[in-house]
C-alpha cells in the first residue's frame, strides 16, 4: 500500500525531497532546516519508514541520532504516481534530476 496524497501531510512530501536533495539527516536537523516541529517531523519519518521509503542508517558521530536516507526506487514510483498532486508538484526540480 503506498502512501496516498489525500491522506499524507504535505510536510511527509516537503521532508521526501529535502532527504533527496540535501543527502541522510536526522530529525534534529530537518526539524531545523525546514522550521517544522519536531513532532511534525517524527510524524512524517514513521509513516516513510513504514512504507520503505527511508531507512534508518546509523550515525557514527552520534549514535543517539540515526540518519534517515530515501530508497530512491521507492522515491521515485511514489513521486511519480503523484506528480500531477499540488504536494509532489512543489518539490523542485532538483530533487526531480538527483532521483533519474
Amino acid at each position: 500500500m503506498a502512501i496516498r496524497a489525500g491522506r499524507t501531510p504535505r510536510s511527509t512530501f516537503t521532508i521526501l525531497s529535502a532527504l533527496i536533495i540535501d543527502g541522510p539527516m536526522c530529525p534534529k536537523e530537518l526539524s531545523v532546516k525546514l522550521d517544522m516541529a519536531p513532532r511534525t517531523v517524527s510524524f512524517a519519518l514513521k509513516q516513510l519508514l513504514s512504507k520503505k521509503i527511508l531507512r534508518r542508517i546509523p550515525n557514527l558521530h552520534d549514535m543517539r541520532r540515526p540518519k534517515y536516507h530515501v530508497n530512491m526506487d521507492q522515491a521515485r514510483s511514489l513521486l511519480e504516481r503523484y506528480k500531477d498532486t499540488p504536494y509532489v508538484s512543489s518539490i523542485p526540480p532538483m530533487a526531480w534530476h538527483k532521483m533519474m
